[in-house]
């Protein structure tokens, strides 16, 4: 089905397969665990599968983690289905335990008007930035072999508590897959999307980041790029949580998706 995101048909009816791989999964070798944004990225693989229609929003509850090599089942249930859109739910489960639950709207409108009011960031090039480094020893072949990540603005990786906090709680990433012939689509965007815990280290000036607790993401328009900006903005820390949202750019300014997310914040030492 997708290049990516290896989601297979089952002989169930609304039911689908994931082996979660080692390389879309994140965390210390020893404990590794499947990305957050893999977890949205495969629930919409299935649910517009079956019904066939592009995804418009959809929000994720993370309730639990799979590991490698973890075979998950994805249950679609679609209540209800209009002539133009659909409303959605995929219960993701591991055995007995449930791990994710996606709800989304699907769908297209023929002949409705297009316009843009948030404005991509100024910020130099992808060629231009820095490559973001990795803070601590990861796995060669986890998700993070996935990805080319440049530091537009603020301090990400290794550089996190290298600056004092950022005032505005703003930081931005160019970022693409490693995979030249990988599409920039709704899937792939799913998982870039889940990059802004990072931003959390850049917001408090520490060696910060976090565990999401859900993922919500509402597409735009789509064209051709090669680069994603990540317009990553932590709005508020408070009592161990964060709130924050991203807006995903295509190196033309066009608004791909925009995202926002509540989370468990994490200062390491």
């Amino acid at each position: 089905m997708h290049p990516f995101i290896p989601v297979e048909l089952t002989d169930s009816p609304g039911h689908y397969r994931f082996t979660v791989p080692k390389n879309l999964c994140v965390g210390p070798p020893d404990r590794l665990f499947m990305f957050g944004g893999v977890g949205l990225a495969s629930a919409l693989s299935a649910v517009e599968h079956f019904t066939g229609r592009p995804t418009v929003w959809a929000a994720a509850q993370y309730l639990s983690y799979a590991r490698p090599g973890t075979e998950l089942d994805l249950e679609v249930i679609v209540p209800v289905t209009g002539k133009y859109n659909s409303q959605a739910r995929v219960i993701t489960r591991a055995g007995d335990q449930e791990i994710i639950t996606v709800n989304a709207a699907l769908g297209s409108r023929p002949d409705s008007p297009h316009h843009q009011w948030a404005v991509m960031p100024a910020v130099p090039p992808p060629e231009d930035c820095p490559e973001m480094t990795i803070r601590w020893q990861r796995d060669p072949d986890d998700m993070n072999s996935q990805w080319d990540r440049r530091v537009a603005s603020g301090s990400f990786g290794r550089d996190r508590g290298k600056a004092p906090p950022a005032s505005d709680g703003v930081g931005q990433l160019w970022v693409r897959p490693t995979n030249p012939d990988l599409p920039i689509d709704r899937l792939v965007l799913a998982v870039m999307a889940d990059f802004l815990p990072s931003g959390v280290g850049n917001a408090l000036g520490a060696n910060a980041g976090g565990n999401s607790l859900d993922n919500t993401i509402r597409y735009m328009n789509f064209v051709p790029t090669e680069w994603v900006l990540a317009d990553i903005r932590i709005h508020a820390v408070h009592a161990g949580f964060a709130h924050g949202r991203v807006h995903l750019f295509a190196q033309d300014g066009t608004l791909l998706a925009t995202a926002s997310q509540s989370l468990i914040v994490r200062i390491h030492s």
